[in-house]
């Protein structure tokens, strides 16, 4: 699988208490303007914005609402609907004149509250920010999101002794005290009051050591207090305990060439940005809650439009929400005088490559790691998108400079190997394909990829047989609902001439993975060899059907004319969205 620069925190919430009506809608990154769509009659129009809903493309659908609403202005649930796709799109100026009329049907609609709130703050109209942000708590996420900016817009008011008391009485669940904390730490830092905001931001280690904003959160107010070198080891002990960070690179670099660095947030504005983000990140991962995620995104980059890890979450929530289009225009948003310019430039080309633009997505991601040879992440993406093209000899190639690059084998290493096992096998070079399968599960024991990757391949050749099918069942139990591992196991049956249990593994995996057409292949000669031949046939017209390989297609043709003509071997199952399945 490609992988992601994901940028979550490691804090997760209960059950999400989503503070809207139900709108199954991802967002688009923010406009100047949205378009203006012109259908002849308001049925058509709200048809259109519906469809355009379902498929998440919030910014048509806004637009479309929008020309129903100018036809019955008076409706509130089509003004609701209306502000919340338009406010998910990102244009947040367009939302609020539709927010100051949906208060005024429903003067507690929580969130037209804190758009109005937030657009408050960024105005420095801090009393009027508190008057709207009093109505907008109710419920554990909106009673801490209403109370930590109204506690920044205290601090905008130039009493930051009232915001920290604001924050400080707020009670609720047990995770309440990593946000209390740390935004009072961030105030303290702000109001000089180092030892106090030390104090606060040791509490939110002890919370959540591992965050990477509370790292850097710490070692900033740390350096501030003159506690450079203790800042430089908490710095230091999350590269080495977790990975190597670009905003913890700059950081370090910042503060060995100059002994200083800025405070995380500088005013009650990036203060509020700074709480919406990690509050909207959170709740972006979180089953469910990936509508009111966006929302708390797009208003986090409407506070502090150069926020660079709001802008990556909004990235890789439109990418978990497949609008790679959107992704793209996000990423290409992060300042290029970010730290984090080169990951968002990393997942822009991933995402072209999704979109089928293979070749600006290899030129992209080649110049990428050409201008920094020793940056694994740009190499490892490059080397993934020529594997995905089916370039293995070149994506070998590109998987073993890395390897040079790392030096001894870690255990987070696995997938290296795992990826150049995968592009030598495709290459037709098997013992060098098969030797890192075995180091990549030395690396990792347990992982069902490798289990099922090498044990399907050795079953394929007939070796290894007792072995294989052990590794596969393992790979099973461990991803009982794959159907990709499960037709493995099938196959293995198969070819071991144990044609009962192989179809009805093979059962199992169709339920879970219906339109692959090698799975419906791999049933289709199971039938046939105990004797279902009707069915058989169903299963190849399936596969038929569901557009395989293109090498496969003529073999099932002749299948359907002629029946199994013996013992031929199908290829593994191959999940078209993660190709390291089979």
């Amino acid at each position: 699988m490609q992988p992601r620069s994901v940028l979550r925190t490691s804090f997760h919430f209960g059950a999400v208490a989503l503070l809207f009506a139900s709108v199954s809608v991802a967002a688009q990154a923010q406009m100047p303007r949205l378009p203006e769509f012109h259908i002849s009659s308001p049925s058509g129009s709200y048809l259109a914005a519906r469809i355009a809903r379902s498929e998440r493309d919030v910014s048509s659908a806004s637009a479309f609402y929008r020309s129903v609403l100018r036809t019955d202005p008076k409706n509130p649930d089509l003004l609701e609907l209306t502000f919340l796709v338009t406010l998910q799109s990102g244009s947040a100026e367009e939302s609020f004149p539709l927010a100051e009329r949906l208060i005024a049907v429903d003067r507690s609609h929580r969130i037209a509250r804190l758009a109005l709130g937030v657009k408050a703050l960024k105005a420095n109209q801090f009393a009027q920010a508190r008057t709207h942000l009093a109505i907008a708590g109710q419920g554990p996420i909106a009673d801490l999101t209403a109370t930590l900016l109204t506690g920044w817009s205290w601090y905008g008011s130039n009493n930051f002794k009232n915001g920290i008391a604001q924050i400080d009485k707020l009670s609720g669940p047990e995770w309440y005290g990593l946000y209390k904390n740390l935004h009072a730490g961030l105030m303290l830092d702000l109001a000089n009051q180092r030892n106090e905001a030390l104090k606060r931001m040791e509490r939110v280690r002890s919370i959540d050591p591992n965050s990477l904003r509370n790292v850097d959160a710490y070692a900033r107010i740390l350096a501030r207090a003159g506690r450079v070198e203790d800042a430089e080891k908490v710095y230091g002990d999350f590269s080495r305990a977790l990975v190597r960070h670009p905003l913890i690179d700059s950081a370090l670099a910042e503060l060995k060439t100059s002994g200083k660095l800025t405070p995380l947030v500088s005013n009650a504005a990036t203060g509020a940005s700074e709480a919406l983000y990690g509050l909207g990140s959170a709740l972006s991962q979180e089953q469910g809650g990936e509508d009111l995620g966006m929302v708390y995104l797009q208003l986090a980059i409407y506070l502090n439009p150069e926020h660079p890890l709001a802008v990556v979450a909004l990235g890789s929530l439109f990418e978990a929400t497949k609008k790679y289009e959107m992704a793209i225009e996000t990423y290409d948003r992060v300042p290029e005088s970010s730290p984090l310019k080169r990951k968002a430039m990393i997942q822009r080309a991933l995402n072209l490559d999704v979109l089928e633009k293979k070749d600006e997505a290899r030129e992209r991601l080649a110049a990428l790691a050409e201008e920094k040879p020793d940056d694994i992440e740009g190499m490892f993406a490059y080397a993934n998108v020529l594997r995905a093209g089916k370039r293995y000899t070149e994506a070998a190639d590109g998987y073993s400079k890395i390897l040079k690059t790392v030096g001894e084998p870690k255990r987070e290493h696995w997938a290296i190997y795992y990826y150049r096992g995968m592009s030598y096998e495709r290459a037709k070079q098997w013992p060098l394909a098969e030797k890192d399968f075995q180091q990549a599960l030395k690396l990792s024991p347990d992982n069902p990829q490798v289990l099922n990757y090498l044990g399907y391949s050795w079953v394929d050749q007939g070796v290894n047989l007792d072995q294989a099918l052990e590794m596969i069942r393992k790979a099973v139990s461990l991803r009982p609902k794959d159907g990709y591992i499960i037709d493995s196991l099938g196959w293995a049956y198969y070819r071991l001439g144990r044609f009962e249990e192989a179809a009805a593994e093979l059962e199992k995996a169709i339920v879970l993975s219906p339109s692959d057409p090698t799975i419906n292949d791999h049933l289709g000669d199971a039938y046939w060899k105990i004797d279902r031949k009707l069915e058989a046939k169903f299963q190849w017209a399936r596969a038929l059907e569901n557009k395989p390989e293109p090498e496969e297609l003529p073999k099932i043709q002749l299948k359907l004319k002629e029946g199994l003509p013996g013992e031929t071997v199908p290829p593994r199952a191959e999940d078209p969205k993660n190709p390291d399945k089979g």
